[in-house]
Parts: C-alpha cells; structure tokens; sequence
C-alpha cells in the first residue's frame, strides 16, 4: 500500500512539473518491485495526473486565480520594443492558430472529448496541452475526469504490466 501512495505523490508531481517522468518511475517501481499490483499501480497514477491536471483546466476554465505575481506578471502593460514587436508578428500566427482551434472546439465540444480522451491513452496531442484546452473550451468537469481518468488508467496499468510481459516472453 505504501507503494500505491507514493506512485499516486509522483503523478501529482508529474502532473504540476512536467520534468517528472510518471511514465519512467512506473516502469522503474515495477521492475524492482514485484509486489504491488499493476491494476493499483495504474489506478493510483490516473488519479494522481488527473488531479494534477485539474488544477490546469480550473485555472484555464477561470475558476481558480493564478498567484498574485504570476498574475501580475501575465497582464502588466509592456512598452512596445523592436523586440517585442518583432516577437508578436512571429507568434501572429500561432496564436490565430490557437483561436481558431479553440473556436472549433467550442463548435464541436464531442470532438474536444474524443482529441482529450485519446490524448489521455496516446499522449498526443499533449496531455497537458489538452487538459488546458478542454478548461478554455469549458468541457464539463465530469467528461474531463471521466475521459481522462479512463484514459490514463489504461495508459498506466499497461506500463506497469509491461516489465512483467517482457521478463515472460524473454524466459
């Protein structure tokens, strides 16, 4: 049980600081340690990311406030500078790219589900990407953690069973 929860602590973290690797610590855990079962493994990671992740969408979906200096830091007024010029007509397009796909979205809320959920199973689009994406776009909370928790479940439990199907098929 020990196991459980300090897999579920590192898919939360995984989740906030994409430099911690879920994935990797899954198939670390499971190849040095044969007790704890793939199935628990795969549920306590799925509940950790999509945690994790919830906190993306309430912020993108403007239910939550990002801290006073991220905020600040975001929506201050900046002088325009050669440099900040040239760096907007760079990102022109980018950004009409990413309107545009949130105003599809939006359109089409069961094409957002399904991008999501196999971006929950597959990891792309990114997952993060997506969680963020399906908060701007105001999917119901209860298709982000169903299709998301059903997703990384599979994901996960997969990963973990994996050292073991290997170790079988190499003897």
């Amino acid at each position: 049980m020990g196991w459980v929860l300090i897999t579920l602590g590192v898919a939360f973290g995984s989740a906030i600081v994409p430099l911690v690797n879920a994935e990797l610590f899954v198939i670390g855990l499971c190849a040095s340690q044969h007790s704890v079962h793939w199935l628990w493994l795969g549920g306590a990671v799925a509940a950790g990311q999509i945690a994790g992740k919830l906190l993306y969408y309430l912020a993108a979906r403007g239910s939550i406030r990002l801290p006073k200096f991220l905020h600040d830091r975001l929506h201050r007024e900046r002088p325009l500078t050669p440099r900040r010029v040239r760096w907007q007509l760079r990102t022109k397009v980018i950004r009409g790219k990413i309107e545009a796909l949130r105003e599809r979205c939006q359109r089409h809320p069961h094409w957002m589900t399904g991008t999501y959920g196999v971006s929950s199973l597959v990891g792309l689009p990114p997952f993060m990407a997506t969680s963020v994406l399906a908060g701007m776009v105001r999917m119901r909370l209860s298709t982000f953690l169903a299709a998301g928790l059903a997703g990384r479940w599979v994901r996960f439990s997969l990963l973990a069973a994996s050292p073991a199907m290997f170790a079988g098929w190499l003897q």
